[in-house]
C-alpha cells in the first residue's frame, strides 16, 4: 500500500495555530481542510447553533412554509412520502412528527424497494392515495425529476411539495415547490448548500415555527427546535454528504443530542446495537450500528417500519420492531457477505485490469448491492457499480473515491443508462440489460481518461507525521476539537515513527490481532488491527506505522487506542 504524504508549509501552520489558539497538529488538519483563515478556522472548531442561517434564505422554502401554514390552519389532509434510506426515513419522521403536533394526522408512505422501485413512481404514489385524496402531497428525498408524477398529482388538484438534495439530471420537474439548492443555488449559500433532505427539512421546520411563533401561536412555542437534532445527525451521517459548513454543526449537537434521546424507538435501536450511551457517541455509531439497522427494512422489507420505530412512544413496540430490524439486518449481512465475495471472485477473474468496475450478476438481490459496491470499491480503490436483477433491467448501485465524481462520470454515459442520480461518492442506476457490456466498456473509459492507469493501487493519505511519544490523552483532546469526521472532514490517518513491539501481536477470531509496543522511552503503547492477521509486524523491529486514533473503553477505564491500518519496517 502507498503512503502519500504532502507536506503542509511549517511556517502556515505555526501562524494558523498562533492566530487560531490551536497546536501545530491540529492546525495541519485545519489547513488540509482548506481552512486558512483563523475566522474560519474558529468558526470550525466551534460550531455553534447561533451560526445557522436564516431558513428564508432558502430558494422557494417561505413558499413551501406558506402552504404548510395554510395546510395547518384549514386541517387539511397531507401526505408525506419518503425515501428508504436513513436521510428519507430520518426526514419523514421529522416532518410528520411535526405536523402532528400542530394538529395535523398526516399519512406517511415509503415505497416498497422491491415492487415499487426508488423515489416518487406512479405505484408508490397510487397506493399513498388509496385512502383517498389529500390536499397536500410532500415528497423527502426524491422528485426532483418526477415531471409525470408531478403532473399526474396536479391533474388530481393535489399541490406538491418537494424537499430533496439530489442533482437533477435533467431540467428539475415543474408543478411543484422545489426546495433543493442544487437545483435553484444562491449567492452565499455555501453553508447550506450541501445539506442532504433531513438538514432542509430541519430549515423547513424552523421556518415553519418561525412563523408561527411570530403570531405566538401556543403550540410553536411550545416546541424544542433543537430535539430533532438526533434525527437530523442520523441523515446527515448516513447519507456521506461534506461534514461542513451548516452539516457540520448538525452533526457535532446533533451527536450529542442523540446520546441523550428520549425517543424509545432510538433508545431500543441503540440497546440492540449495543451502543452505551454514557460514552457518548460517533459518526460511526451511526455509519456502522444504527444506520444499517435503519436500512435493513428498506432492503429486504417495508421501510415504513423505520418510521413507525422512530415515531413511536410506546417502549414494547419500540423493542419488538428494534428487534425485528437487527434481525433483517443479520440477514441482510448473510446476503451481503455472499454477494462481495462472488463480486470479488469477478474482479480477480474478469475485471482486474479495469479502471472502472461494473459487475452484474442475475441472482444479486438488488437491496444490497450498495454495500458491496461500497466495499469493492475501498478494496480496489477504483469507482464500483453492482447490479442486481429487476426483470428487463438491471438496477444497482455505484459508490465513488476520492477524485472521482461518480454524477459526472455517469452523465458522460448516459447514453447507455435509463435512470440515474445521486452524489458524487454514491450514485444509484438502472439499465437495460442488452446495454450492460457498453455501459461497462464507456464507464471504464470515462475513469481510465481521468487517472493514471498504474494507480489502482490502494493509497493511504496521511494527514500528518508524529512520534510514538507524542500518543497521549492531550493529543486526543486537540483532536476532539476536529470532531465530527466523515465527509468533507475525513478522520485523520497519522504516521507513527519510533515504535517497537515488545511481544508477538494477539490473534483473535483468525482475522485480527492485537499488539502492545513500547515508544522511544519506554512508554507502552496499544493498539489493535481489524482485518490485517495475515500481516503481523515483526517484534523487536523499528516500525511505522499508519494508524487512526481512538479510546477504547473497557472494565470502565477509557485508554488510548491506534487502529493500525498499515505497517513498514522504518528506513535505516
Amino acid at each position: 500500500m502507498r503512503w502519500n504524504y504532502t507536506p503542509v508549509d511549517a511556517g502556515s501552520v505555526a501562524a494558523l495555530a498562533r492566530a487560531a489558539g490551536t497546536t501545530p497538529v491540529v492546525a495541519e488538519l485545519l489547513l488540509r481542510n482548506t481552512l486558512a483563515e483563523s475566522a474560519a478556522a474558529t468558526r470550525f472548531l466551534q460550531p455553534t447553533l447561533a451560526t445557522l442561517g436564516d431558513p428564508f434564505l432558502l430558494v422557494n422554502l417561505e413558499t413551501a412554509v406558506d402552504r404548510l401554514l395554510r395546510a395547518v390552519r384549514g386541517r387539511e389532509r397531507v401526505v408525506v412520502l419518503g425515501d428508504y434510506d436513513v436521510d428519507g426515513v430520518s426526514s419523514t419522521t421529522i416532518l410528520v412528527s411535526l405536523l402532528r403536533r400542530l394538529g395535523l394526522n398526516p399519512a406517511y408512505v415509503v415505497p416498497r424497494r422491491l415492487e415499487e422501485g426508488y423515489g416518487l413512481t406512479r405505484i408508490s404514489i397510487d397506493r399513498a392515495l388509496e385512502p383517498g385524496k389529500p390536499d397536500l402531497f410532500i415528497a423527502l428525498d426524491c422528485g426532483t425529476n418526477s415531471h409525470a408524477e408531478i403532473a399526474y398529482l396536479r391533474s388530481l388538484g393535489v399541490d406538491v411539495i418537494i424537499v430533496d438534495h439530489h442533482r437533477s439530471t435533467e431540467p428539475a420537474a415543474t408543478g411543484a415547490v422545489l426546495i433543493n439548492p442544487h437545483v435553484h443555488p444562491a449567492a452565499g449559500d455555501e453553508a447550506w448548500r450541501y445539506l442532504c433532505t433531513v438538514g432542509l427539512v430541519f430549515k423547513l421546520a424552523h421556518g415553519l415555527l418561525k412563523k408561527l411563533r411570530a403570531e405566538n401561536d401556543p403550540v410553536a412555542l411550545t416546541i424544542v427546535l433543537k430535539d430533532y437534532l438526533d434525527l437530523v445527525a442520523m441523515g446527515t451521517i448516513a447519507d456521506l454528504v461534506p461534514l461542513q459548513g451548516e452539516n457540520r454543526v448538525f452533526a457535532r449537537h446533533g451527536l450529542r443530542v442523540l446520546a441523550e434521546t428520549r425517543r424509545p424507538g432510538l433508545q431500543a435501536l441503540m440497546q440492540v446495537s449495543g451502543l452505551k450511551r454514557d460514552q457518548g457517541l460517533v459518526p460511526s455509531d451511526i455509519s456502522y450500528r444504527l444506520g444499517p439497522r435503519i436500512n435493513a427494512s428498506g432492503r429486504l422489507a417495508d421501510a415504513a417500519l423505520s418510521v413507525d420505530l422512530l415515531l413511536s412512544e410506546d417502549r414494547i413496540f419500540a423493542e419488538n420492531t428494534a428487534r425485528q430490524l437487527d434481525e433483517l439486518n443479520r440477514e441482510r449481512q448473510d446476503i451481503e457477505r455472499e454477494i462481495t465475495e462472488r463480486a470479488e471472485r469477478y474482479v480477480e477473474e474478469n475485471f482486474i485490469a479495469a479502471s472502472g468496475l461494473v459487475l452484474f450478476d442475475e441472482a444479486w438481490h438488488p437491496g444490497v448491492v450498495g454495500i458491496v459496491a461500497g466495499r469493492i470499491s475501498r478494496k480496489y480503490n477504483r469507482p464500483t457499480i453492482v447490479l442486481g436483477n429487476e426483470g428487463e433491467l438491471a438496477k444497482g448501485s455505484g459508490r465513488g473515491i476520492n477524485g472521482f465524481n461518480l454524477v459526472e462520470i455517469l452523465g458522460a454515459c448516459a447514453a447507455c443508462l435509463d435512470n440515474w442520480g445521486g452524489h458524487p461518492m454514491a450514485v444509484g442506476i438502472t439499465l437495460r440489460k442488452p446495454r450492460l457490456e457498453a455501459f461497462r466498456a464507456m464507464f471504464d473509459e470515462v475513469i481510465r481518461r481521468g487517472r493514471d492507469g498504474a494507480a489502482t493501487e490502494p493509497g493511504l493519505d496521511l494527514s500528518g507525521w508524529i512520534e510514538a511519544t507524542q500518543l497521549n490523552e492531550q493529543l486526543m483532546g486537540e483532536l476532539e476539537q476536529m470532531q465530527p469526521f466523515g465527509m468533507g472532514n475525513p478522520e485523520p490517518v497519522f504516521g507513527v515513527r519510533g515504535v517497537r513491539l515488545r511481544n508477538r501481536p494477539d490473534v483473535f477470531k483468525e482475522q485480527h490481532f492485537r499488539f502492545a509496543g513500547e515508544d522511544a522511552a519506554g512508554r507502552r503503547i496499544s493498539g489493535v488491527a481489524w482485518k490485517m492477521a495475515d500481516r503481523l509486524p515483526p517484534v523487536g523491529a523499528p516500525l511505522e506505522m499508519a494508524v487512526q486514533l481512538n479510546w477504547n473503553h473497557y472494565n470502565g477505564r477509557k485508554t488510548l487506542q491506534m487502529e493500525l491500518l498499515d505497517w513498514r519496517l522504518a528506513a535505516g
